[in-house]
C-alpha cells in the first residue's frame, strides 16, 4: 500500500485534496488543502471529517455509496465551510481508492481556484450571462419567429418539391428555437414554487403515462415502490416537471433499440442536508430513476447539471440544469451515478409538514 501521505504527487495536488478513512476520520491532507482550509495538517489528522468541515449536502451518504458501488460521485455547487469563516461554493468529487479499501479520496474545486485556472467559473458566468439575457429577450424574439413560421406554411401552399423542402426545414427549426426559448424562460423562473403535500407516486405516474405514450415509446418502465412513503411537500407540477426530464433524457440515452427505465422509491430517513443558516433537514423521501443506456460521457459527468453542458448531439444542456433548479427550490438534493449500461438518478425530498388533527387545534 502507497502511504498517499508521504508521495511526492500528493504533496505537488494543487486543488485541495483529503482521505477520509472508514471510520469517517481523516487519514490525509495535502498542501493545498491546508492553505484553503487555512487550518494545519495536526489539527486535521484524526479528527472527524464532518466534525470538522461543514457542507451543504449529504456527504457521509455520498461516501457510504461510493464505497458500495465503488464508483466515483460529483457534488456541483456545495457551500463548505470549517465554521471560521463564510461558507464557499465547491465542488466535491468523492472517489474510491482501489489499493486502500474503505478510505475515500476527496477533492475540493473551490468556484474561485477554477476562475484562477481559467476553469469552471468562467465558463458558469457566461452561461448565467446568457440565460439572463435570453430570458429578458426571449418573447421578444419568440414573437418574430411565429411570423416566420406562419408565412413559411402559408408559402408552402403553392410550393413543391425543394423549395416545399426548405419551408418545411424553416417551419420546423423555427420550433425548435421556441422550444429552447421555452426551456431558457422556465429555467430563469424565480417565483417560488406553490408547494402542498403531494403524493410522489402520483407525480411519478403522471410522467411514466405522458412518456409511454410519446418519447418514451420504446422504453419498459418498471415501478418499484415503497407504498409506504409518505407525501413530499412540492409544486405537484413542477414535480412532474422533473420526472419527465429525467425519463426523456433516459429514452433519449436508450436511442431506437429502447431500454428499460427502473422507477425506484424508498425512505431513508438517515439522510440529511445541512442548511445554510447551519441547520440540519432531514431528507428521507428517496427517488431514483435508474435507465440502462450507455452513460454519461465522463468528461461532463462532473458538470452535467450546469447549463449548457450536455451529452447529445444538438442538446441545449438546460434540461438537467433546470431539473437541479427545481430539486435545489425545493429544499432537496439530486445526484446522479453513471457508467455504462447503468445510470442512476437519485432525488431526495423532504416530507410534507404535519397537519395538526381536529382534536389537537
Amino acid at each position: 500500500m502507497i502511504d498517499i501521505g508521504a508521495s511526492a504527487l500528493w504533496s505537488s495536488l494543487p486543488i485541495p485534496a483529503l482521505v477520509i478513512g472508514a471510520d469517517g476520520k481523516i487519514v490525509a491532507v495535502n498542501g493545498a488543502a491546508e492553505t484553503f482550509l487555512n487550518l494545519s495538517s495536526r489539527s486535521l489528522l484524526g479528527k472527524d471529517f464532518l466534525d470538522r468541515i461543514s457542507i451543504d449536502a449529504p456527504v457521509a451518504d455520498a461516501m457510504a455509496r461510493v464505497r458500495r458501488d465503488q464508483s466515483p460521485i460529483f457534488i456541483t455547487d456545495a457551500d463548505l465551510t470549517t465554521g471560521e469563516k463564510a461558507p464557499v461554493q465547491c465542488g466535491i468529487t468523492l472517489s474510491w481508492l482501489q489499493d486502500q479499501p474503505g478510505n475515500i479520496l476527496l477533492l475540493i474545486s473551490p468556484r474561485e481556484m477554477a476562475e484562477r485556472l481559467g476553469r469552471g467559473l468562467g465558463v458558469t458566468s457566461a452561461a448565467k450571462s446568457a440565460i439572463g439575457m435570453a430570458e429578458m429577450l426571449a418573447h421578444e424574439i419568440k414573437n418574430p419567429l411565429a411570423g416566420i413560421s406562419g408565412a413559411a406554411q402559408l408559402l408552402a401552399m403553392n410550393l413543391s418539391g425543394e423549395d416545399l423542402e426548405l419551408t418545411d426545414l424553416i417551419v420546423e427549426e423555427t420550433r425548435r428555437i421556441v422550444k429552447l426559448l421555452e426551456q431558457v424562460e422556465r429555467f430563469g423562473d424565480v417565483r417560488p414554487p406553490q408547494r402542498k403535500a403531494v403524493n410522489i407516486h402520483d407525480a411519478l405516474d403522471r410522467a411514466r403515462r405522458s412518456a409511454l405514450v410519446g418519447f418514451g415509446a420504446r422504453m419498459k418502465i418498471v415501478e418499484d415502490y415503497d407504498p409506504s412513503l409518505p407525501a413530499t411537500f412540492a409544486d405537484d407540477d413542477q414535480l412532474m416537471q422533473v420526472f419527465l426530464n429525467l425519463l426523456k433524457n433516459a429514452a433519449e440515452a436508450a436511442g431506437q433499440k429502447g431500454g428499460t427505465i427502473r422507477l425506484h422509491t424508498f425512505y431513508d430517513f438517515a439522510l440529511r442536508r445541512r442548511m445554510k443558516d447551519g441547520t440540519g433537514a432531514a431528507l428521507p423521501l428517496q427517488i431514483e430513476i435508474i435507465d440502462d443506456g450507455p452513460g454519461i460521457p465522463p468528461a461532463i459527468a462532473s458538470d452535467i447539471f450546469e447549463p449548457f453542458v450536455s451529452g447529445k448531439e444538438n442538446g441545449t444542456g438546460l434540461g438537467l440544469a433546470l431539473v437541479s433548479k427545481i430539486v435545489a427550490d425545493h429544499d432537496g438534493w439530486i445526484s446522479v451515478d453513471s457508467v455504462p449500461g447503468r445510470t442512476v438518478f437519485r432525488i431526495s425530498l423532504p416530507l410534507a409538514p404535519r397537519v395538526p388533527s381536529e382534536q389537537e387545534i
